[in-house]
């Protein structure tokens, strides 16, 4: 597979009345051509920001990236002019926000919604415009959709609106797909349609999928690859059956803990993960999830673990990952933990 999207050592602050605030302190990860990756943790890990820094959608005011690069197709788009950066938002990279409402404009005509886009990121001659919406609208699963070009955004379901920005986002044909919480308004019916939508569309268009969610019932739905982040860092990384069989960090068994089982017959509580995130005005030096980590030792809240890979495709920095670390199953039969 072909090297489609490369972030390395990503890092976004913002300026507030409070002081700084460093939402992503370095983050790494990759995507692939036709490939699939969940980036999956908690509200306000800085998964959403980390996307909005690969658009340039954020606020120049109070945002600054301090450090870092995202390569999109072997170019460097961190720091390119805005002409040039909406060249490429649209046409080849594509976002599909997590609040239709709020996304699409209530006072125009969806059709015309998607119809702009086209316009100003294609070739497509204005007589063909209104023709390819239609079939983008069919696309995605709308009835009527000569209807519903002519319809206003309040005129239409949570879920139409949501197949709306899907068919705005994949409107020009793009390598990348950027979907932040795609399914979060969404009732439970509905989220499971518009996952099979995504998976449908990934497939026949050959495009890629970076997913942006708290729920690891999507991640096993659509993904191939997972980013557990947590507290502007990315802890875990691998493919869906690492994660889920062998996960490697504390905060991702947290999250699988935490998932309800089905079809076990047992009557058990979930288990959260108790405590708070870290203060992002002063971040911790050590790992940022000591604080809620039963196994964590001194040396946790000291110093940051450096990643350790358990195959080619799967690494996580946790210290208890380090050759001189104990057992967990040591720490358990010593009470530190259950």
């Amino acid at each position: 597979m072909s090297r489609l999207l490369e972030v390395e050592d990503l890092q976004v602050s913002f300026k507030t009345y409070g002081g700084e605030v460093k939402a992503v302190r370095g983050v790494d990860f990759y995507l692939n051509q036709g490939e699939v990756l969940a980036v999956v943790g908690e509200s306000g890990c800085g998964k959403s920001v980390t996307a909005q820094s690969i658009m340039g959608l954020l606020p120049k005011k109070v945002s600054r990236i301090k450090g870092g690069s995202v390569t999109f197709e072997g170019e460097e788009i961190l720091g390119l002019p805005k002409k040039q950066m909406q060249a490429i938002k649209g046409s080849k990279i594509g976002l599909i926000s997590q609040d239709p409402m709020t996304s699409l404009n209530p006072t125009m005509m969806v059709g015309k919604q998607i119809a702009e886009v086209i316009k100003k990121h294609t070739d497509i001659a204005k007589n063909q415009i209104k023709v390819r919406v239609i079939e983008l609208l069919a696309m995605v699963g709308l009835p009527n959709p000569e209807q519903r070009y002519s319809q206003y955004p309040h005129e239409l379901s949570g879920g139409m609106r949501q197949r709306v920005l899907i068919a705005m986002a994949i409107s020009c044909d793009p390598q990348l797909i950027i979907a932040d919480e795609p399914t979060t308004a969404l009732d439970v019916t509905i989220q499971a349609q518009i996952l099979d939508l995504l998976k449908d569309l990934q497939k026949s268009l050959d495009t890629s999928i970076m997913i942006i969610t708290h729920d690891l019932g999507v991640v096993a739905e659509v993904a191939q690859r997972v980013a557990v982040m947590y507290a502007g860092v990315i802890v875990e990384s691998g493919t869906v059956e690492e994660i889920f069989e062998n996960p490697d960090h504390p905060y991702t068994w947290g999250l699988l803990n935490s998932i309800p089982k089905y079809g076990s017959g047992e009557k058990d509580r979930l288990i959260p993960i108790q405590g708070s995130p870290p203060d992002l005005f002063a971040p911790p030096t050590g790992c940022p999830f000591a604080a809620r980590c039963e196994y964590a030792m001194e040396i946790c809240v000291q110093e940051m673990p450096d990643k350790k890979r358990t195959s080619e495709t799967h690494h996580a920095r946790c210290w208890l990952n380090d050759p001189r670390a104990p057992l967990v199953k040591d720490l358990i039969s010593a009470g530190r933990a259950e």
